[in-house]
């Protein structure tokens, strides 16, 4: 038996998550009536769910409580490329919408009525203050990732005159931690399998075909973000060959996330992949907790989409200037979408106020995201979780390429994962 978990833990992850994958999809072809294989799935996305609170908030204390004064970190960078972002993904959603526009055929069966959306962006900014001051252990209870970060910040700041005992403490805690986080992620394989088994048998791809068209639109704007915005604001930051990083990316933590559909589930596998790729933990440690709250690029590629659907089924002209109103709207909201219930969803309506959309067909809208949502909301996701990395890696090499003097004696940040095996 040890032989046999040796050879599996030495064939790469992402091979096991593809394996997964595919017994995953024939199980759920060939038995969808065997339902207890699901739940395979749903420990693994609980597992990753309960650990990753832990994990940001000890990480995070832990890498302030170290930080001597004056050290430097990139987050001021990284924040500004989340923001930036944003935006250019609901610009380039707009464009598609004007190339290739698209209607919805709103259902009267679809149930909305248990969701309530933001009555406005006050709301969506209230929201996330009260996040902010939300009491640490209910934060943590409740993977309010907005409280955490603060908390967690608070303290490891204040922990910084602590004794070198109360510091070696934390970071013993936090390894612990981390550790127990690469045993959960080593089952991502059978996890997987339980939920695209769950997907496959359960929802099927036949209520996909109507809304064939808008997956289309929104799959291919995704794209647009991951293989044309993206290489070309890392090349920016760079100044080499963005691919390899940006790829690097996709196949470690967009697949993952893909399937997850949840980027604080993916805030582990994050991690570990800023670790492989030799990026300073001081500052991945803060931004990928940040990042899968406030960096939501498919989610403003959503709400700009769906809005601009519904204003061109309804025949309401919307001008490109309005068009742009609505993109600064869609990247600020979507910086809120996880502050939130339902994310990026519910805030469709705040975009189509913009236009005049009555909220009850708004909330149609809504409900055509939550049929498609099985590909809109995987997507999404992947897209949202694998940039946290690829803006974090995109800062540091720009300051190391600024600034060499600062890594003297740092190992060299890579892009991409070296081999199993290799240093």
């Amino acid at each position: 038996m040890r032989n046999v978990i040796k050879k599996w833990n030495s064939i790469s992850l992402v091979t096991r998550i593809i394996c997964g994958l595919i017994i995953g999809i024939i199980l759920g072809l060939a038995v969808p009536q065997a339902t207890g294989i699901s739940i395979l799935g749903d420990l693994f996305v609980g597992a990753l769910r309960g650990v990753a609170p832990v994990l940001v908030f000890f990480l995070v204390m832990s890498a302030l409580c170290h930080m001597g004064e004056g050290q430097k970190t990139n987050m001021k960078a990284i924040v500004i490329l989340y923001c930036l972002g944003n935006l250019l993904a609901a610009l380039v959603a707009v464009i598609a919408h004007y190339i290739f526009p698209v209607t919805v055929t709103f259902s009267e069966n679809t149930a909305t009525s248990d969701v309530t959306p933001p009555s406005g962006v006050v709301e969506v900014i209230t929201n996330l203050l009260m996040n902010l001051v939300d009491n640490p252990v209910n934060a943590i209870v409740n993977a309010n990732y907005i409280g955490i970060l603060a908390w967690a910040i608070i303290f490891g700041v204040a922990l910084k005159k602590a004794g070198p005992g109360t510091k070696k403490a934390l970071e013993d805690i936090s390894d612990a931690v981390s550790v127990a986080v690469q045993w959960v992620i080593s089952c991502a394989p059978f996890g997987i399998m339980g939920l695209i088994f769950g997907t496959i048998s359960e929802q099927g791809l036949e209520a996909l075909v109507e809304y064939g068209k808008l997956i289309a639109v929104l799959v291919g704007s995704m794209a647009v973000v991951a293989f044309i915005i993206n290489p070309l604001v890392t090349f920016i930051c760079v100044r080499k060959n963005p691919y390899p990083l940006v790829f690097t990316c996709l196949k470690e933590s967009f697949i993952t996330a893909f399937f997850t559909r949840s980027s604080a589930a993916n805030i582990p596998v994050n991690m570990e992949l800023c670790k492989n790729l030799n990026l300073d933990e001081d500052t991945y440690s803060i931004s990928i907790p940040l990042g899968s709250t406030v960096n939501m690029a498919g989610a403003a590629i959503t709400i700009s989409t769906m809005a601009l659907a519904a204003a061109t089924t309804l025949d309401i002209h919307v001008s490109f200037g309005s068009a742009l109103i609505m993109c600064v709207l869609a990247a600020a909201s979507a910086a809120g979408a996880s502050g939130v219930a339902g994310g990026s969803l519910l805030l469709i309506p705040l975009a189509c106020s913009l236009f005049g959309i009555p909220n009850d067909i708004a909330m149609q809208v809504v409900g055509v995201g939550f049929i498609i949502g099985v590909i809109q909301d995987s997507c999404e996701t992947g897209i949202n979780s694998s940039t946290d990395v690829l803006y974090t890696a995109c800062a540091e090499f720009r300051d190391r390429r600024l600034h060499p003097e600062n890594y003297v004696g740092k190992p060299e940040a890579r892009f991409t994962v070296p081999k199993r095996g290799k240093a």
